[in-house]
């Protein structure tokens, strides 16, 4: 079983808040423009402050390529850049919506206690 011990120990916790869905993250972040692995990682750490290892950053890649929802453009030196799809844009406009009106009554019903 799951704990939630120790996920919210301290307001000053640099850690508490961050948001973590690896394929929602490259999605955002490649909705401003094409960008390679590393330049993705840098992008979600200035987005939200939360880092992705090499690991997680390509499985969510390998996932979303499959899905359709990015698609590999030309190789640059040893660099592989990435693009949203126009599949990949509606997904993540989808997405984003549901996470704005959950966020919207989250915040509501915090108000209430």
């Amino acid at each position: 079983m799951r704990s939630t011990r120790g996920v919210v120990e301290s307001e000053l916790d640099p850690t508490v808040g961050q948001y973590s869905d690896p394929p929602l993250l490259v999605l955002a972040s490649l909705a401003s423009g094409p960008k390679h692995g590393h330049a993705m990682i840098e992008d979600i750490a200035a987005l939200c402050g939360t880092r992705l290892g090499p690991g997680t950053l390509y499985g969510a890649i390998a996932r979303l390529e499959k899905q359709g929802w990015i698609e590999p453009l030309a190789q640059e030196e040893r660099r592989q850049p990435y693009r949203i799809t126009a599949h990949g844009v509606r997904v993540l406009r989808a997405r984003l919506d549901t996470l704005a009106r959950f966020t919207k009554a989250g915040l509501e019903r915090l108000d209430e206690i």
